[in-house]
């Protein structure tokens, strides 16, 4: 059974850039056809798909964050990171990975989800 988990600080200050990682285990993120994604829900708004990191290592960036967004990933540690330059307030939600089979909005494993906080 696959599983995720987002790890990474919950507090950072404005104009910083957050970092995370979503460490899979029961998984491989070079499996053939998957996709893994970041996602983010600020509090009482929709679900927010930033991008992702495909199986091949091609990545793929919401248009609207890709300007601050890059995704990344450590085949030898199975893990995949989110980085998010130039934080502010708005950037406060808390943040998932997932995997996807490439059906859009369809996610079969999600991690529990991380709570980031954008403050001075």
């Amino acid at each position: 059974q696959v599983q995720l988990q987002e790890s990474g600080p919950g507090l950072v200050k404005p104009s910083q850039t957050l970092s995370l990682t979503c460490t899979v285990s029961g998984d491989s993120i070079t499996t053939d056809v998957s996709y893994w994604t970041w996602i983010r829900q600020p509090s009482g708004k929709t679900l927010e798909w930033m991008g992702a990191i495909g199986y091949s290592s091609s990545t793929y960036y919401n248009p609207s964050l890709k300007s601050r967004t890059a995704i990344s990933r450590d085949t030898s540690k199975n893990q995949f990171t989110l980085q998010l330059r130039s934080l502010t307030p708005e950037d406060k939600a808390v943040y998932y990975c997932a995997r996807s089979s490439g059906i859009p909005g369809e996610y079969d494993a999600w991690g529990q989800g991380t709570q980031v906080t954008v403050s001075a």
